[in-house]
């Protein structure tokens, strides 16, 4: 794993990233199919409501978290397979909210919260990466 270019590890955890959206907009489809309320109502069965809000949610989260992956990948060097890592342990961070969603709102916490981690060890990594570059090309790192 450690000869796998960061770039392409990155890239794979983006393509599970969408996979996993998708996935979820298929939760909402067959949440729409079993409680039979149609397009475009969004209301009237707590369990399609729950699986809007998974999935909305995480469409939330989505542009936060890509952005932040692809800059640590870019720029954060010292181990370059640690922002890939961090967007794995945001995946499963996403799947535990909406597992816990799913079952009870309350319980979506947990989920949230290593999604969250995630996100802001991503920001670190970011900020670390891009400072470091910056100081090596301005000369400023010599």
């Amino acid at each position: 794993m450690m000869n796998v270019p960061a770039t392409l590890l990155s890239a794979v955890v983006t393509i599970v990233i969408i996979l996993m959206y998708f996935w979820m907009s298929i939760g909402v489809a067959q949440a729409r199919g079993k409680t039979g309320i149609d397009a475009p109502a969004t209301t009237g069965h707590p369990h399609l409501e729950r699986a809007m809000r998974v999935h909305y949610n995480t469409l939330e989260q989505m542009p936060i978290i890509l952005p932040l992956l692809w800059l640590a990948t870019i720029y954060f060097h010292l181990l370059p397979w640690l922002p890939a890592a961090v967007g794995v342990v945001w995946i499963v961070g996403r799947l535990v909210y909406q597992r816990g969603y799913m079952a009870d709102p309350a319980k979506r916490s947990m989920g949230f919260l290593i999604g969250s981690v995630a996100t802001l060890v991503l920001l670190v990594l970011s900020v670390w990466g891009v400072i470091e570059t910056w100081m090596a090309s301005s000369g400023a790192g010599a």
